[in-house]
């Protein structure tokens, strides 16, 4: 009997040997489907919200290198997911991976876990963001809350904070915006709500959005007639990042 017959004659009377070898073929032909239709989805998703929300990101990329020019920070915070988006945002100011661009200062507020556990244990975790805000923030400076919801309650007492403080609010939210999205033109400057349920989605559309915003603020700092102007306003301390090569 040749090897094709005894092959047929197994899987006719013994099909269930065959099965194991059937299933990871089948397997990974549904998972090769399901990833590309992945990728097509999350860039479909960023399409969308980068095409709704190129003038204001475009805004606030100005507002934020505005700012470091004339000597201000960054604050940025968030919870969970969104906290390490913060910490990577903070990172990429300060630790700039791209030759010839300068560290600018950012703070990450979840990073400190003796003060945030300290607020959230004494105060309340509604309070752990704002405490920080008003310790470590200045008028001119600005705060970044990133929350996949919009509905953080922190980070709604930190735009509060940052908003009486005079610093300017930038926020990155999802689906669609949450509280984030009932406070834009009030405690928010700039309110970038990725329209999508899911929270992966969401959550890779941040990550390229604050890629994106790093080097745009690099641009403008490169570009003296934009983020000279109104500088009237200017600390002292932009002097000096004036007369850097």
């Amino acid at each position: 009997m040749s090897k094709e017959s005894l092959d047929n004659f197994s899987r006719s009377f013994y099909p269930f040997l065959h099965q194991e070898r059937e299933q990871p073929k089948e397997l990974v032909e549904e998972m090769t489907f399901s990833l590309m239709e992945k990728v097509r989805e999350s860039v479909e998703v960023k399409t969308r919200f980068f095409e709704a929300h190129k003038e204001a990101i475009i805004a606030a990329s100005l507002d934020l290198a505005k700012a470091f020019h004339r000597g201000h920070k960054l604050l940025v915070c968030g919870n969970g997911g969104s906290a390490t988006d913060a910490q990577h945002v903070a990172v990429e100011f300060m630790h700039p991976i791209t030759v010839g661009r300068k560290a600018l200062p950012a703070i990450c507020l979840s990073n400190d876990m003796a003060m945030v556990t300290a607020v959230a244990n004494d105060v309340g975790f509604d309070d752990v963001f704002s405490r920080q805000i008003i310790a470590l923030g200045a008028k001119g400076d600005v705060l970044l809350g990133i929350s996949t919801s919009g509905n953080s309650e922190n980070l709604m007492h930190a735009f509060a904070t940052a908003r009486a403080m005079k610093l300017v609010t930038i926020g990155f939210a999802g689906d669609d915006g949450g509280k984030m999205a009932a406070v834009a033109g009030h405690l928010l400057d700039y309110c970038l709500t990725v329209p999508t349920s899911s929270i992966h989605r969401i959550q890779e559309s941040h990550v390229t959005l604050y890629h994106i915003i790093w080097d745009m603020v690099h641009t403008f700092l490169q570009s003296r007639s934009l983020v000279e102007e109104e500088s009237q306003e200017a600390s002292p301390n932009s002097q000096d990042l004036q007369r850097e090569p």
